[in-house]
C-alpha cells in the first residue's frame, strides 16, 4: 500500500496514493515554477517567500502534473475525464446481467434425508467436531471461530491420518501493523461482488467488456448455482463437469480422471461455454470425489497452458469446502465463486434439529449462505 509516481513521456508526472492514507504523500509549488513531492515535507529546502502553495495526496486521490500546460490537475477533473471517455452506463445496462435479479430455476436440489446427509458428510471426511466447532458457530455468527493463535499440530505430510488437501498449504502474511483491510470495514472502496464471464482484451474498451454476469458474493447459495447452471443467452452459457472418480484399486484411476476432465473443460470453452462448472454431487458407491482444489488446479493449469484460461471462468458445487482455509485455496487455485452445497444442508439440518437458533426455512435458505459468506470473507 504504497504510493505510486512517475513521470511520462507526454510531459506530464503522476502519483497516486492508497486507499488508506498509510503512505503520505505532501507537495510543495515554488514560485519560480518547481514541484516538490516526498512523503514529508522539509525534504529539500525552500525559503518561505518562494512558497507559491502547499497541499498533500489525499487518500485514493490522484496527481497530476502536466508540465506542457503548467498546471495541475486535480483529482476530480482526472476522473471526470475518464468516465466520460466511453458510455460505460449504457454499456453495464445493455450487457451486465445481475445473479440476484435472474429467475429461479426449476431445477433445485432437496433437502437430503438426515441419512443420506450422513453419507455425504462421511463421504467428504466431514467430522462432529467440524460441525459443532466450524460450521455452527459460522452459521450462528456470521463469523470465523477464534481458536487459540498457535498450531501445534503435526505438519499434514508428517500426520498418519488422511488429511484434507488444502491441510498441506499454509498462509503466508506480512506481520506488521496495518490496519485490518476487509469488505466490512472498507466497503466504501472494497467489494465482494464477483463477475463470470469471457475476459475481453484489456487493453481496450468495447460493450463486450461488460457480457459478464454479476455476483454479489464469491459464495453462492444452491439457488444461485442453480439460477448459474440455467443462464444460456448468445454470450453467457455454463458447462457442468463431475469431477469424480471410479473407486477402486486399480492404479491410475484419479490421473485418468483429472485428464478427462481437463479435456472436457478445453472442449467446452472451444464450443464457446463461458462458465465451467465442476461438480461433485455425483457421488455414490462406485465414484469418490476427486478433492476440489486438485481438480481446480488441473482444469485452471490445463486452460492456461491451451492458452483459454481468460476465454471462461471457473465455479465450484462442492462438498469439499468448509472452513475459510478450504475457501482460500480454492479460490488461490483458480476458482471464481463457490457452492458449499455440503456446509448449507448441515446448516439447514443442524436448524432442524434445533442446533441452530435462527429460523431457516426452505425459502430463506440464502440467510444461510449470507452467514456463510460473511464468516468466510
Amino acid at each position: 500500500m504504497v504510493q505510486h509516481l512517475c513521470a511520462l513521456p507526454t510531459g506530464s508526472g503522476r502519483a497516486t496514493l492508497d486507499r488508506n492514507g498509510l503512505r503520505p504523500s505532501r507537495y510543495t509549488v515554488t514560485k519560480d515554477n518547481f514541484l516538490v513531492m516526498a512523503s514529508e515535507s522539509g525534504v529539500v529546502d525552500i525559503k518561505p517567500e518562494n512558497v507559491e502553495f502547499r497541499g498533500r495526496l489525499q487518500p485514493g486521490r490522484i496527481f497530476v502534473a502536466d508540465l506542457e500546460q503548467g498546471r495541475i490537475i486535480s483529482d476530480e477533473e482526472v476522473k471526470d475525464g475518464i468516465a466520460s471517455a466511453q458510455p460505460y452506463q449504457k454499456w453495464v445496462e445493455e450487457n451486465l446481467l445481475s445473479l440476484k435479479k435472474l429467475p429461479d430455476a426449476s431445477n433445485e436440489f432437496s433437502q437430503p434425508s438426515p441419512e443420506k446427509l450422513l453419507h455425504k458428510q462421511q463421504a467428504f471426511g466431514v467430522s462432529s467436531e467440524e460441525v459443532n466447532e466450524i460450521i455452527v458457530p459460522m452459521a450462528k455468527d456470521g463469523k470465523e471461530p477464534l481458536s487459540a493463535m498457535g498450531a501445534d499440530w503435526p505438519l499434514a505430510i508428517l500426520s498418519h491420518q488422511s488429511q484434507h488437501l488444502s491441510n498441506y498449504f499454509k498462509q503466508l502474511f506480512a506481520q506488521v501493523t496495518n490496519p485490518p483491510i476487509d469488505p466490512i470495514r472498507e466497503r466504501m472502496v472494497m467489494s465482494l461482488n464477483t463477475y463470470l464471464g469471457k475476459d475481453q482484451n484489456l487493453l481496450s474498451e468495447s460493450p463486450e467488456h461488460c457480457q459478464k454476469v454479476e455476483l454479489e458474493s464469491p459464495v453462492l447459495s444452491n439457488s444461485e448455482l442453480e439460477k448459474l447452471r440455467a443462464i444460456d443467452n448468445e454470450h453467457l452459457q455454463a458447462k457442468t463437469l463431475d469431477i469424480v472418480f471410479q473407486a477402486s484399486e486399480d492404479e491410475g484411476k484419479l490421473e485418468r480422471a483429472l485428464k478427462r476432465i481437463c479435456q472436457y473443460a478445453e472442449d467446452a470453452v472451444i464450443d464457446g461455454y463461458s462458465i465451467i462448472l465442476l461438480t461433485d454431487r455425483a457421488i455414490n458407491s462406485n465414484h469418490a470425489a476427486i478433492p476440489a482444489m486438485l481438480a481446480v488446479g488441473a482444469v485452471h493449469h490445463h486452460l492456461i497452458r491451451k492458452g483459454l484460461r481468460a476465454k471462461c471462468d471457473i465455479v465450484v458445487e462442492t462438498g469439499d469446502a468448509r472452513e475459510t482455509h478450504h475457501f482460500a485455496t480454492l479460490v488461490g487455485y483458480g476458482a471464481n465463486a463457490v457452492n458449499p452445497y455440503l456446509v448449507i444442508e448441515t446448516m439447514v439440518e443442524l436448524q432442524r434439529t434445533k442446533k441452530l437458533i435462527q429460523k431457516l426455512t426452505s425459502l430463506s435458505c440464502s440467510r444461510t449462505t449470507a452467514s456463510l459468506s460473511t464468516a468466510v470473507f
